[in-house]
């Protein structure tokens, strides 16, 4: 379930229909947003099954005029450190100004039947800030076959911060939209935050 929208309001109302520890969640997201204006914001609920538990996650994304607010709650079965089960929940603020990058990947059915406007089957969302960089490297090599030469390495590495992935069949056809809807807002702030640094 993703929903999306521009008011305080919305937003609590959002995390009320989650149904996922609405009153912790909501605490959690008001305290980081403090008294600014919301120009858009996503809530995402995802149910995973692991081993013989389900477990939920909800992740609150926010937008305001100045920061992108992101957070995590999920929820844990008792164990060594506690008898009860417990929940998890974190909040980040992050300057627009230091989002590196917005990358909306689409995966469209039938691409050659594609029709502009059309819903993606499947959206992920990678949102980066240089909190976590991956690194993948492999061995370098140069043109020759018969090298034998240690030319080190060579890899890539990825800003991957956030990454949210949402499907038309798994969390239906609104959460497709609403996340495209908050990755454009977020796009367009953090162009015009580029903009007004120059």
């Amino acid at each position: 379930m993703a929903k999306t929208g521009t008011t305080t309001q919305g937003l609590r109302a959002a995390i009320e229909r989650s149904g996922y520890y609405p009153a912790l969640v909501a605490e959690a997201v008001e305290a980081a947003v403090g008294r600014e204006p919301i120009a858009s914001y996503l809530v995402h609920q995802e149910t995973t099954f692991d081993a013989n538990e389900v477990r939920r996650h909800v992740t609150v994304l926010v937008l305001t005029g100045t920061r992108f607010i992101v957070s995590h709650t999920d929820e844990q079965a008792a164990d060594s450190t506690s008898p009860t089960p417990y929940a998890t929940t974190s909040t980040e603020s992050v300057k627009l100004g230091r989002i590196s990058s917005v990358v909306v990947s689409r995966v469209v059915a039938n691409p050659e039947k594609y029709q502009p406007g059309s819903l993606p089957r499947e959206v992920l969302l990678t949102i980066g800030w240089g909190a976590v960089s991956r690194i993948d490297l492999e061995p370098a090599a140069c043109g020759d076959p018969n090298c034998e030469a240690d030319h080190g390495y060579t890899g890539n590495s990825t800003a991957d911060d956030l990454s949210l992935r949402v499907s038309e069949a798994g969390d239906g056809p609104d959460t497709v939209r609403q996340t495209l809807a908050f990755a454009q807002a977020l796009s367009e702030a953090t162009a015009t935050t580029a903009a007004g640094a120059r």
